[in-house]
C-alpha cells in the first residue's frame, strides 16, 4: 500500500460515499412517505381532524378527503408526484392548510439556521472556557493533573428544555432582559441560543479537554518549549492538532439542532423547521414533512462535506502523506477533590434511590398537590400529589438500564459504521440531522407507543456522534507513521485491528458515550412526553422532568430531584472515564506528574503539522 493511498480518499471511495448519501436520503424520504400508511390510522381521518377538529366525521366527508388528496393511489404515487414537482420549484400544497409548502419550509429553515448559528457561537464560547485551563497549562509545560470533570458533567447534563424554561422565566419574564416568546429579531435569539449551546458546548469542550494533553505530550511540543517558543504559538498548534478529532462532533451536536430543537422551539414559540416537521408528522401532512426532511438531508450532507474539508485543512500534508504522529495521552492523576466529589455523588444518588424504593410511587393525594420539600416528602410532591422521591427511586433502574442499553447499541453501531468509512460517511451525514421525534413517529407507527419503541427510535439516530468520531480517529490512525511501519512488515487485517484501530478509536468513543448518557435519558423522555415512549403512570426520570416542566415557575422543586439525579449520574460517568484514562501503574504512577516535563531521549522529535 502506498503512502498516499493511506491518507487520501480515492475516486472510487468518493463515489461510494456519494452513493451512500443518495441511498440514505432516498430510504429516509421513502420511510416518511409511508408514515400515514404505516401508522394504521386512516390518513383522511387524521387530516380532517387537523383541519377542523371534527371528532366524528361522516363517511362522505372522509371519502371527499380521500378523493381530494388522492390517497387511494398509494404512497409511492404521492412520492413520485412530489419529486416530479421539485425541479420546477413546486413542493406541493399542505394537506391541512392548502397553502404552498415551499414558502413555509423556506421561512422555517431560515429561522432554524439563524438559531443554529447563535447556538454555535455559544457552543464555541463554552467549549473554549471548558478547555482553557488545559490549553493554558499545557502550553507552559505545567499540566501536572487532569482537569476536573465535575463542571463539564453538570453543564452537559442540563436538560435543554428545562434550561429553556428557566431562562424564559428568569431572564425573560422576571427580569425582562430578553423576549421570552416569539421571533422578532436578534434579541429573540439570545435565550434559546443559550439553552441549546451551553450543554452542547460543555460536551464539545469536554472532548477537546480530554484530547489536548496528548497533543502537548508530542515530541514537537517538548522541543518547542525547550527552544523557547511562545506558549501561545504552542497552544495554537496543539489546538489545531486536536480540533481535527473533535470537529466531526459538531455535525450531530450542533447541526442536528436545526431539526432537533423541537422542545426549545415550542417553549420560546419559535417557528423553526423542527417544529414544522413535528406538527406536519403529527397531522400526517406529507408535503411539508417530506420537504422539511429533504432540506435536513441536504443540510446534513453539505455540513458533513464542509467539516471533512476543514479537518483535512487542519491536519495538512501530514494526513495526505501518511506522516501524522500518533497521539499518546500522558498519565495525569486526578485531584483529590474530584475523587471525593465522585464519591459524594455516588453516595447521594444511592441514598435517594434506596429511600425512594421504600415509598409508594403511585399513591395519589389531591390534597397534597405541589407541596414543597418537607420531612414527609423530602423532594416535594407533583401535580397529582405523588411523592417525587418515591417516583425518583422506582424509576432509577428503568431509566439507567434503558439508557445504558440504548447507549451500548448506539456505540457499537457507530463503531461499526465509523470503521466502514466509505459506506458510513454518507449515512452519518444524512441521519445526523434527522430529529429523534421523527424517528419516534416512524417506529411508533410500526410498534405502537412503548418504552422499547422509543428506545428503537433513539438507536436509529443516536449512533451518529460515535460514527463521526470513529471515522475521524480511524482516518488519522491510518495516516500515522507507525501504521505504515506495520504495513511494511506485513501486518494483516487482524493485527491492525487489534493493535492499531481499536486502541486508537475505542477509548475516545467510550468517553463520548458516557458523556452523552444523560442526553440519551432526556431524548427518551422527550419521546415519552409526546406520547411516543414510556406511558404514564410509569416512574422514569426523563418523564418526571417532562411532566413537571410546566410547573417550573410555580413549583421549581418538582424538577429539582430528577435534574439533580441526572447531574449526579453524569458526574459519575465522567469520573469513571477519567480514572480509566489516567490510572498509571508502577513507575508510571510515580512519574505521572513529571511526564510532560521530561524531554524525549529517543528518536528526533517529529515536526508539527504546519511544517510537515
Amino acid at each position: 500500500m502506498s503512502v498516499t493511498s493511506v491518507g487520501t480518499e480515492t475516486g472510487p471511495s468518493r463515489w461510494r460515499a456519494g452513493l451512500g448519501r443518495l441511498a440514505a436520503g432516498a430510504a429516509l424520504l421513502t420511510a416518511v412517505a409511508l408514515l400515514p400508511w404505516l401508522s394504521g390510522n386512516d390518513p383522511a381521518l387524521t387530516v380532517l381532524r387537523a383541519r377542523s377538529a371534527d371528532q366524528n366525521p361522516t363517511p362522505a366527508q372522509l371519502a371527499a378527503v380521500r378523493e381530494q388528496l388522492g390517497l387511494d393511489e398509494g404512497p409511492f404515487a404521492h412520492l413520485a408526484h412530489w419529486l416530479g414537482g421539485l425541479p420546477r420549484g413546486d413542493a406541493g400544497t399542505s394537506w391541512v392548510s392548502g397553502e404552498a409548502v415551499l414558502p413555509q419550509v423556506t421561512s422555517a429553515f431560515a429561522v432554524s439556521v439563524t438559531l443554529m448559528l447563535g447556538a454555535l457561537v455559544v457552543t464555541i464560547a463554552v467549549a473554549a472556557l471548558v478547555s482553557a485551563r488545559t490549553l493554558y497549562l499545557g502550553s507552559r509545560r505545567r499540566l501536572h493533573r487532569g482537569s476536573g470533570a465535575i463542571g463539564v458533567a453538570v453543564l452537559a447534563a442540563l436538560p435543554k428544555f428545562l434550561l429553556a424554561s428557566l431562562l424564559a422565566t428568569v431572564c425573560g419574564v422576571w427580569l425582562g432582559w430578553f423576549p421570552s416568546s416569539g421571533w422578532e429579531g436578534p434579541p429573540s435569539m439570545v435565550l434559546p441560543s443559550l439553552a441549546l449551546g451551553v450543554p452542547s458546548g460543555a460536551m464539545i469542550g469536554g472532548l477537546l479537554d480530554q484530547s489536548l494533553p496528548a497533543a502537548f505530550n508530542e515530541p514537537w511540543a517538548r522541543t518547542w518549549h525547550a527552544y523557547g517558543f511562545a506558549p501561545g504559538h504552542v497552544a495554537r498548534h496543539a489546538l489545531r492538532r486536536t480540533l481535527a478529532g473533535v470537529l466531526p462532533q459538531l455535525l450531530p451536536t450542533v447541526v442536528g439542532l436545526v431539526g432537533g430543537a423541537v422542545a426549545v422551539e415550542k417553549i420560546f414559540n419559535i417557528p423553526g423547521l423542527g417544529r414544522l416537521a413535528l406538527d406536519a408528522a403529527i397531522a400526517q401532512d406529507l408535503p411539508p414533512l417530506q420537504t422539511a426532511t429533504l432540506v435536513l438531508v441536504l443540510l446534513g450532507t453539505a455540513a458533513g462535506l464542509l467539516i471533512q474539508a476543514l479537518r483535512r485543512a487542519l491536519l495538512g500534508p501530514a494526513l495526505r502523506d501518511g506522516a501524522l504522529p500518533a497521539l499518546h495521552p500522558p498519565a495525569l492523576p486526578r485531584g483529590q477533590f474530584t475523587r471525593w466529589a465522585a464519591g459524594a455523588c455516588a453516595a447521594a444518588l444511592l441514598i435517594m434511590v434506596v429511600a425512594g424504593l421504600l415509598r409508594d410511587p403511585l399513591h395519589v393525594d389531591t390534597a397534597a398537590r405541589l407541596l414543597p420539600p418537607s420531612a414527609a416528602h423530602p423532594l416535594g410532591t407533583d401535580a397529582l400529589g405523588r411523592d417525587l422521591l418515591a417516583r425518583l427511586g422506582h424509576g432509577a433502574l428503568r431509566t439507567v438500564g434503558v439508557a445504558l442499553a440504548v447507549t451500548a447499541v448506539c456505540t457499537l453501531t457507530g463503531l461499526l459504521l465509523g470503521m466502514a468509512a466509505q459506506v458510513g460517511a454518507g449515512l452519518t451525514e444524512v441521519v445526523s440531522t434527522m430529529p429523534a421525534v421523527l424517528a419516534g413517529l416512524l417506529t411508533t407507527a410500526v410498534t405502537g407507543p412503548s418504552a422499547w419503541g422509543a428506545a428503537l427510535a433513539v438507536c436509529l439516530v443516536g449512533w451518529t456522534p460515535y460514527a463521526a468520531q470513529a471515522a475521524a480517529l480511524l482516518e488519522q490512525e491510518r495516516a500515522s507513521g507507525h501504521m505504515l511501519a506495520s504495513l511494511s512488515f506485513g501486518a494483516g487485517p487482524g493485527y491492525l485491528l487489534r493493535h492499531h484501530f481499536l486502541p486508537a478509536v475505542l477509548p475516545g468513543v467510550l468517553r463520548n458515550a458516557l458523556l452523552r448518557l444523560p442526553t440519551t435519558v432526556l431524548v427518551l423522555a422527550s419521546l415519552g412526553f409526546l406520547g411516543l415512549g414510556e406511558q404514564p403512570p410509569t416512574a422514569e426520570w426523563g418523564r418526571l422532568l417532562s411532566e413537571n416542566q410546566p410547573y417550573v415557575e410555580l413549583a421549581p422543586w418538582t424538577v429539582l430531584g430528577p435534574a439533580c439525579a441526572l447531574v449526579l449520574l453524569s458526574v459519575l460517568a465522567m469520573s469513571g472515564t477519567a480514572s480509566r484514562r489516567s490510572r498509571p501503574t508502577g513507575d508510571r504512577r510515580r512519574a505521572g506528574r513529571r511526564v510532560l516535563n521530561r524531554p524525549s531521549a529517543q528518536k528526533p522529535p517529529a515536526l508539527p503539522l504546519s511544517a510537515s
